[in-house]
């Protein structure tokens, strides 16, 4: 099939394709952008939990350095928008580089806390330097001309953008996955004692699978700070993290569309729910074990196996 997805993935795809083509106009163009943006996000967290078996507690970290980089450069420096946001991915890229070199040498819950920490180290990097705006972040960034040509001032043209970048992106992660570096990479997670015999430089995939998840977090946090014009602490904060492997974790993880129907469901309870206020934490909660008590391999997880096809 195209693109090397399966018959009932191509389907999947389409599906979601044409929804991404139809929604603007039904519903807001900015939400829409925000759902796909966590999505990107999500997707970029799957690739490593999911495939590779290492969670990462600090994956706010590129996520929202990407998204400060590219908010500076495209207000300070006044590049246009493709390449602020390039800007924002190599820098997740390259810190994820240096993150994950220090802690692919660690397993576990270790990992998991070794990345917490370099995470937070970030936060507090972001909140004391000058060109982060500290506590105010970077407001007002302007989404300028895409190639210098193509206003983006309008949403419908920078959600058109957006939805080219998560689709593109998409269909890359699938293609990594189902390559033969994406089936080492899943022979690490089920066993990497025996990947190592098998004469793989284990140590190596991880670390590429990391900074490709990096990097891909980057361009998340980047294409958003374009969207909704500013950068700010909240997006390299320990919660934003949280909530990715939330995201990941109700979609399905593992899944190749699971992380995007996570970040669905996560940013329209978000949206839809904030009116009740302060009982908004506790209706999440609800929901959140609801949906683990009932959708134990996440929503789309579920659905698959129950189907019994691969989505």
């Amino acid at each position: 099939m195209m693109f090397g997805l399966s018959r009932n993935q191509f389907t999947a795809f389409l599906l979601m394709t044409a929804l991404i083509a139809v929604a603007p106009f039904v519903l807001y163009p900015v939400y829409l952008m925000k759902v796909l943006c966590f999505a990107l996000f999500a997707c970029a967290f799957n690739l490593l939990i999911g495939y590779v078996g290492l969670m990462s507690f600090g994956h706010a970290a590129y996520f929202g350095l990407g998204a400060y980089v590219t908010a500076y450069t495209a207000k300070v420096w006044h590049l246009t928008p493709e390449v602020a946001i390039l800007l924002g991915t190599l820098t997740g890229a390259a810190l994820g580089l240096a993150f994950g070199w220090l802690a692919i040498r660690r397993q576990g819950i270790y990992f998991a806390m070794i990345t917490m920490a370099l995470a937070q180290m970030n936060y507090f990097f972001c909140l004391q330097a000058p060109f982060t705006g500290g506590e105010d972040g970077i407001q007002q960034v302007p989404r300028g001309a895409l190639f210098g040509i193509i206003p983006l001032h309008d949403d419908l043209a920078m959600y058109a953008v957006v939805a080219v970048i998560f689709l593109a992106v998409f269909l890359l992660i699938h293609r990594i996955i189902h390559s033969p570096f994406g089936q080492v990479l899943k022979a690490i997670r089920e066993n990497e004692p025996r990947a190592t015999s098998l004469g793989y430089r284990t140590d190596d995939y991880k670390l590429l699978a990391f900074v490709l998840s990096a990097g891909i977090a980057g361009l998340a946090g980047g294409t958003k700070s374009l969207v909704f014009g500013i950068a700010t602490l909240t997006d390299v904060n320990f919660p934003m993290s949280g909530d990715v492997v939330l995201m990941t974790l109700l979609g399905g993880l593992g899944t190749v569309f699971g992380p995007v129907v996570g970040s669905l469901i996560t940013t329209t309870m978000e949206n839809y729910l904030a009116q009740f206020g302060s009982l908004v934490t506790i209706l999440q909660g609800f929901i959140f074990v609801f949906c683990v008590l009932l959708f134990r391999r996440g929503v789309v997880g579920e659905i698959a196996a129950k189907l019994k096809i691969s989505l």
